[in-house]
């Protein structure tokens, strides 16, 4: 089916149902939402949402099988993961399809997603075996002093629909490993891979005997996500989302002294400098620009460029702009797909026309496509934007395929539009000057939680930790030592000298 000519939404429907089939899943329909695809626009299937008691249930169930998995050694622990990273494997094909359905994602783009759902999975596994505290030095004789890492709790994720399940993965294969229990409230616009995954796991837990309520699965409005929030029988809430949502959720964890690991928006550069490889450039900035068609957290939004190389840039990039292949994700030569929602291109319109209204040029892209086959569905041109500065609307996220274009003189100038923003996710430069690349990189300069240097600010690994600073939230996910965000710490004493001998030389009694 060429990328012009759309599936149906039957064509979709009965995709979906046989994924799910597939994987395990019998759906039960109901009236209390809808799942919709936005590769048409319309309602998939009506589905049961999950009410208030339900919720509160979820959380109880969890927390008492916490009460066993967390005395569970945690290599038995990592045997769980294990299994559901061969499920995983096994069904890779029809997650893609879910994914792609709901999410509107490129078919390499949703075997990506599902590959770092194997991928964290095989890390998680290693990391059961690696959860290691540390002996430290005591000043009093006969005295060991260490410090160990022990079960959180109850992990409540809620997660956004751009990820639907990597990010899931991300949370939940950590904090099984540590000994936590899952409460999943994922996006409202993804219910069907989440059924998916959630089966996936129950199977795991089946096969290798882990108590079922290990993790539980919520569907419905954001009403159970705030349920979630505010349960403080939920150790750590990790909601990822925008800025406002962390606003929110922040204050009101921390109000009942749980713990918050928040991933949210991103405003992300690249700086361009003037001994940088242009082909390597325009491959980079078209794919961190335009690809999931400009719905990552770390989709590249502002290019900073030195004058000299502007104009060559900018012209290669409009020509690579007008060639992309726009339409249905499920053609193996799109490269765009659609975005999650028409609302979502009224956002861009609206920025777009601001950036226009702050003495803004839009120099490609931009345009909506296929609405005449699909008017409730959300095909749209990368757009490309010259900018006099870092205006209002530069200084926003729009969740769309806009790069706005702004250059520079001087390095010091190009750092400094950098930063100028109220986000901290990802960043990257090119340039074939090491001393520009490891200034990049010090701590005065990207003030980012991802620097990059020669390739672009989207596409993270699993092995390193992944989050960023500023009005993005502050926490890690995935790899390095992200694991301790899923523990509580503890500093033990064990006297062995036969006397008492207190710190500090403090004599009492």
């Amino acid at each position: 089916m060429p990328a012009t000519t759309l599936p149906s939404t039957a064509e979709l429907r009965d995709r979906a149902r046989a994924a799910l089939e597939r994987v395990g899943v019998t759906l039960v329909e109901g009236d209390g939402f809808a799942a919709r695809t936005p590769i048409t626009g319309e309602d998939l299937f009506g589905l049961k949402a999950t009410t208030a008691e339900e919720t509160d249930d979820a959380v109880a169930a969890a927390a008492e099988a916490f009460r066993t998995w967390r005395t569970t050694p945690a290599p038995a622990r990592g045997e769980l993961v294990r299994r559901l990273g061969d499920l995983l494997r096994e069904h890779k094909r029809e997650l893609a399809d879910l994914i792609t359905i709901e999410a509107g994602k490129i078919r390499s783009e949703a075997l990506g997603e599902v590959q770092e759902m194997i991928d964290i999975c095989d890390f998680a596994l290693g990391l059961s075996r690696q959860l290691y505290g540390r002996t430290i030095a005591s000043e009093r004789p006969g005295h060991r002093l260490t410090e160990t890492w022990h079960p959180l709790g109850v992990v409540g994720v809620i997660s956004a629909f751009n990820f639907p399940a990597a990010v899931w993965s991300w949370n939940t294969a950590i904090a099984l490993v540590c000994g936590d229990t899952v409460v999943w409230k994922p996006s409202e616009l993804t219910p069907l891979i989440s059924l998916a995954s959630s089966r996936l796991l129950e199977r795991a837990a089946e096969d290798t005997g882990a108590p079922r309520d290990v993790h539980r699965l919520l569907l419905g409005d954001r009403a159970l996500g705030e349920r979630l929030v505010d349960d403080s029988r939920v150790a750590l809430v990790s909601a990822t989302g925008s800025t406002r949502m962390g606003r929110e959720v922040g204050p009101r964890v921390a109000a009942r002294f749980g713990r918050s690991l928040l991933e949210l928006g991103g405003n992300n550069a690249t700086i361009v400098a003037p001994s940088a490889d242009l082909d390597l450039v325009t491959h980079g900035v078209v794919f961190a620009a335009a690809g999931t068609a400009g719905q990552r957290c770390t989709t590249l939004r502002r290019l900073i460029v030195h004058h000299d190389v502007a104009e060559e840039l900018v012209s290669r990039l409009a020509t690579a702009y007008e060639k992309l292949p726009i339409g249905n994700p499920f053609d193996d030569t799109t490269l765009v797909g659609p975005l999650i929602s028409v609302q979502a291109h009224e956002k861009m319109r609206d920025a777009l026309s601001r950036a226009q209204a702050e003495n803004g040029e839009v120099l490609a892209g931009g345009k909506r496509r296929l609405a005449d086959v699909a008017p409730d569905a959300a095909y749209v041109e990368p757009a490309i934007v010259r900018v006099p500065g870092q205006t209002s609307v530069v200084r926003e996220e729009t969740f769309a395929p806009i790069l706005y274009v702004l250059t520079y003189d001087t390095f010091e100038e190009a750092i400094a539009l950098h930063n100028d923003v109220p986000q901290g996710l990802s960043s990257s430069i090119f340039t074939r000057d090491q001393q520009e690349a490891e200034r990049f990189l010090a701590s005065d300069g990207s003030d980012c939680g991802i620097a990059n240097v020669n390739i672009g600010t989207s596409g993270a690994e699993i092995g390193g930790a992944f989050g960023g600073e500023k009005e993005t939230g502050g926490g890690r996910e995935s790899g390095s030592d992200a694991w301790r965000a899923y523990m509580r710490r503890a500093t033990n004493t064990v006297n062995y000298s036969g006397g008492l001998t207190l710190a500090q030389n403090v004599s009492f009694l």
